[in-house]
């Protein structure tokens, strides 16, 4: 009856209208009332230990980097790079654009954000180089999708405080699935522009070339200070993102001085305000997490698929449809607090890899990105380029297909993901 109440309440309440954050804490709360044991007090100490959750200390910093980055000429000055390095190719401010959503990946932590900072200004150059907007528009709504996998990633940080699993693995485990995706658009890319013979730009000169290296040599440095300092041991993924917050906030008021002293109070309250709606979702989710564990939810429903005698392949196919379905609907945060307590001690006891599991459920949230009807990217897309939410869609659903054929890839090599934080003897 607690299970069935609790997910009837959610969903209802969700139905009707209520936001999911209060959705997710009422329901919780409802089933503690009507069915638990427990005072209902214990959900308001559980608020405040969520607040005081170590891991989640990282959130707030990475997004202030990331406004300090999307508020300063970071993005124009990556972009500027890409064109530099690959425009000459054929489709080559295209895949320029996915280049530079793959370094602005890897300052902000956020798919949102990456769209915005780089779909403002690429998106528009490909439309005056004649590149249909449509193109565009598809291709930075699909590529941005990749500030969630390749690090450092606010997704990636919410999986580890719900599972207790390594940040700084998490990260590294990330490196390689994101540049393969990367790749693969523009790979995907490269073929469509030459059947539609979409223009290239002139070939850079190596003058001009070093030039736009020199100029993005400030942003691109935030990479290494933070995936360095986690690797050498010099700080943890939360002091690191504390050091990235410092570091952008100082290469855009004192090396770029794209912001002034006068702006700063507005990008503090911009980052203030994703961090307040971020970690209210995130309460609420872990309030309702609480009741879950609370219960022996997730054991429960643990040991009813492994009596069905599932495989791991066939797991890892359940969980794909399960996360593919509440990405339609859900923000990636929420879903991975929701459903990690859940699916996460199965694929333990079904012998998943923690660190591949947690791949696999980001690479799913990517895809929630994309997909109606809560698909962040698509607004955000929407919003940049100016075009209705139902041109945006369509622009972006044919490139779902890559996404797809990549889910699959990740879910059944191991070693993709794996590789990398194993070969550095990450424990």
């Amino acid at each position: 009856m607690t299970i069935l109440f609790l997910f009837f309440s959610l969903f209802l309440l969700m139905f009707i209208g209520v936001p999911i954050a209060i959705s997710l804490g009422l329901s919780g709360a409802l089933s503690i009332l009507f069915f638990s044991q427990d005072s209902i007090r214990s959900l308001v100490i559980k608020l405040f230990e969520t607040s005081e959750h170590y891991t989640l200390l990282a959130i707030p910093f990475f997004l202030l980097s990331g406004a300090f980055m999307t508020s300063g000429g970071v993005a124009k000055r990556l972009i500027d790079f890409a064109n530099s390095s690959v425009g000459h190719i054929r489709g080559g401010l295209a895949i320029a654009a996915v280049m530079a959503c793959m370094l602005f990946a890897a300052l902000s932590g956020s798919s949102p954000a990456t769209v915005a900072a780089v779909g403002s200004i690429a998106i528009a150059g490909m439309v005056r180089s004649g590149y249909p907007k449509e193109f565009g528009a598809g291709i930075v709504c699909n590529a941005g999708t990749l500030g969630i996998l390749i690090p450092p990633s606010i997704v990636m940080v919410v999986y580890a405080a719900a599972t207790e699993s390594s940040v700084g693995k998490l990260f590294m485990a990330g490196v390689i699935p994101g540049t393969l995706l990367g790749l693969g658009l523009m790979v995907a890319i490269y073929i469509i522009a030459r059947k539609k013979n979409l223009p290239a730009m002139p070939r850079a000169s190596l003058k001009e070339w070093l030039s736009s290296a020199r100029q993005a040599a400030w942003g691109l440095l935030l990479m290494v200070i933070i995936l360095g300092g986690i690797y050498s041991g010099m700080f943890t993924p939360t002091e690191a993102a504390a050091v990235a917050a410092v570091y952008a906030g100082f290469i855009a008021l004192f090396v770029y001085k794209d912001i002034t002293i006068k702006q700063c109070p507005n990008v503090l309250l911009e980052a203030a305000k994703l961090t307040v709606m971020l970690m209210f979702i995130i309460a609420n989710a872990m309030l309702f997490a609480f009741v879950l564990t609370t219960e022996q939810i997730p054991q429960t429903i643990a040991a009813w698929m492994i009596n069905l005698g599932l495989s791991p392949w066939m797991f890892l196919l359940l969980v794909n449809i399960i996360l593919l379905l509440a990405g339609n609907f859900m923000e990636p945060s929420a879903i991975i607090l929701i459903l990690a307590p859940i699916l996460f001690p199965i694929a333990v006891e079904l012998g998943i890899d923690p660190i591949h599991f947690g791949i696999i459920m980001v690479v799913n949230m990517e895809i929630g990105l994309i997909t109606p009807p809560v698909g962040l990217n698509l607004f955000v897309t929407s919003a940049v380029t100016g075009m209705p939410l139902s041109a945006t869609i369509r622009a972006a659903l044919p490139w779902l297909m890559i996404l797809l054929v990549f889910l699959m890839i990740i879910t059944y090599i191991p070693a993709v993901s794996l590789w990398l934080p194993n070969a550095l003897g990450m424990p």
